[in-house]
């Protein structure tokens, strides 16, 4: 479930926070703050009534409007995560402006008693004024709500000193929240800055290791069988040569593509060039796509990559060729890593428990058929539903197996399912 207000998604009872950022908190903390001011008010105003002027219908209608009104502003602020300009305009002028003369003129609020509980919601409209509109607003806001405050004490010839007092905190309502406002952004935007500099300095940081990396992979292999060809030593024209160039060649290529988008999902790639690179040493050759991987945690990184080495190692001993591809996509979100061969394949529900595969259109989450064509669930093979279907399980994706004789074997591995 997703709380809009809050930014986070509610699963299995667990909070996770959708990238909140400090202005967004300080924002937030603000309209919490404002609620609660407001919230006193109105259980202020709801005690008089009750007390002093509960056969009156005039104040029981006031204090609902306010009621109505403060709903409204918190659901505004639901929705937009922040307070609604125009929702606190309406409150500031119809209730911060219009009710005191209500109150007075059918509520029968002729004595400051009985007005200061609606004059006390002004003080609130003042608060959230100073959160919601820029400073010239703020300051023809406060104006108004102190003239008309101050011509309703005197319609009810309302002693200086209280008169001054409630003007003194209406005023000053709105500079403390104002206030507050500006430093709890300004170190909400301070954390911002901060984040992103340490979200800098640690992509840095991932790119120099990863240059590490291929320094490391491009000195154990490209430039040793260019030396150990250069120097004579080998016969670059025997096909276990050759086969070992195309390798290279492959890791080669898949680098140069990487160039431009090495900084997106880089747990991914890496992860799944550690299987690519595994099932090279072990004679495949595999062609391997990166089509802008979304970022995942680094276990679903980790769990996908072993997936799919699975499913390259179910290539090399079962389907009849030397040759694979690996392709990783993002779709709304979604990462998609397909391992496909153009081997033998197999039949639907030839597949035993040599290894092989599974049925071909078979979930391999659920069992249930993928179509087209039909599907025999649980005929996967020892490999595939220990290692490929239990790790997608596990985490919360999913994979497919397609297959049909002589058309090769496709693997689909999905998160989130």
């Amino acid at each position: 479930m997703h709380h809009p207000f809050w930014g986070v998604v509610i699963k299995g009872g667990r909070r996770i926070d959708r990238a909140e950022t400090g202005l967004h908190r300080a924002r937030k903390t603000m309209v919490i703050a404002t609620a609660l001011y407001r919230g006193s008010h109105l259980v202020a105003g709801g005690a008089v009534v009750a007390q002093h002027q509960r056969d009156r219908l005039f104040p029981w209608l006031a204090l609902g409007a306010a009621v109505a009104a403060t709903a409204l502003i918190w659901f505004m602020a639901a929705r937009h995560r922040r307070l609604v300009s125009w929702a606190v305009g309406l409150d500031v002028l119809a209730i911060g402006c219009l009710l005191p003369f209500g109150a007075y003129a059918w509520g029968g609020a002729h004595a400051q008693e009985s007005i200061a509980w609606v004059m006390l919601l002004g003080g609130s409209s003042s608060a959230m004024a100073a959160v919601a509109f820029r400073a010239r607003l703020l300051a023809v806001a406060v104006v108004l709500l102190v003239v008309t405050h101050l011509a309703g004490y005197l319609l009810v010839e309302a002693d200086a000193s209280v008169t001054g007092a409630h003007l003194n905190a209406l005023v000053f309502s709105a500079v403390v929240s104002w206030v507050l406002t500006w430093y709890l952004c300004r170190q909400g935007e301070q954390v911002d800055s901060a984040n992103r500099r340490a979200l800098a300095a640690e992509a840095q940081r991932a790119r120099f290791a990863e240059r590490v990396a291929h320094h490391n992979a491009l000195h154990d292999t490209v430039l040793a069988t260019l030396t150990a060809i250069a120097r004579g030593g080998v016969d670059a024209n025997t096909s276990m040569m050759r086969e070992r160039c195309a390798r290279e060649a492959a890791y080669l290529r898949r680098l140069v593509e990487q160039a431009d988008d090495r900084e997106q999902a880089s747990e991914v790639r890496a992860a799944l060039e550690e299987s690519v690179r595994a099932a090279e040493a072990l004679g495949l050759r595999v062609t391997a796509r990166y089509h802008e991987p979304p970022a995942v945690p680094g276990e679903i990184a980790l769990a996908m990559a072993r997936a799919a080495t699975e499913a390259l190692n179910n290539v090399r001993c079962h389907a009849g060729t030397g040759h694979a591809f690996l392709t990783a996509a993002g779709d709304s979100g979604r990462l998609i890593v397909t391992v496909v061969d153009r081997g033998r394949g197999f039949a639907v529900g030839a597949a035993g428990g040599d290894g092989a595969g599974a049925s071909a259109g078979t979930e391999a989450s659920g069992g249930s058929a993928r179509p087209p064509g039909p599907a025999r669930p649980g005929a996967g093979g020892i490999g595939l539903d220990r290692s490929v279907h239990a790790r997608m399980r596990g985490v919360g994706g999913r994979a497919f197996v397609d297959s049909a004789p002589g058309e090769g074997v496709r693997v689909e591995l999905r998160w989130p399912g």
